[in-house]
């Protein structure tokens, strides 16, 4: 909404706004995007130009996708989901990835998954199983194992702390 909302305000027709693709109804000339990348900077927004950074952004969106909306397993692995939704071999996007990113898909995925488990954790809606199933774990103990490995303490250990925390008003 924001980006539509920076166009129209300088005069362009968006045709399509999607995570990291604009479509306009005619061309725009450089003197546009130059007014745009500074429109999108005051909001907080970057425009982002180069073909391979757009498609990290289309991976990490993939993958936040299927971290937070994705409830049940999916019926195929990871790197296949992932080519077919974006149209390329899973290799050529995991080296991109780690070329521009500087870490693994899978890293990122990991990362994801343990930022998503804390969220749920502190929702107070789901316990350990659930949120295991939830976000495809194999085992509630594989979950248990990867949290503390990036976190450092374990999920429950997570839970009471931020159970005995204050909440700031």
């Amino acid at each position: 909404m924001v980006v539509k909302y920076e166009m129209e305000k300088l005069g362009l027709t968006c045709i399509s706004v999607e995570v990291g693709w604009v479509e306009t109804d005619g061309a725009i000339s450089f003197e546009q995007i130059g007014k745009v990348k500074i429109a999108l900077l005051k909001s907080g927004l970057e425009l982002i130009e180069d073909k391979k950074s757009i498609l990290v952004e289309k991976i990490k969106n993939v993958i936040s996708g299927m971290v937070n909306c994705h409830d049940h397993p999916l019926k195929t692995n990871f790197s296949y989901y992932l080519s077919d939704e974006l149209g390329f071999d899973y290799t050529y996007l995991a080296n991109l990835f780690s070329a521009v990113e500087g870490s693994t898909i899978e890293h990122y995925i990991i990362m994801n998954k343990i930022k998503r488990v804390k969220e749920l954790i502190c929702d107070k809606e789901l316990n350990l199983t659930e949120i295991s199933w939830k976000l495809h774990y194999s085992s509630v103990a594989h979950l248990s194992t990867q949290f503390k490995k990036v976190t450092g303490v374990t999920p429950s250990h997570f839970k009471y702390i931020n159970s005995n925390m204050p909440i700031a008003s």
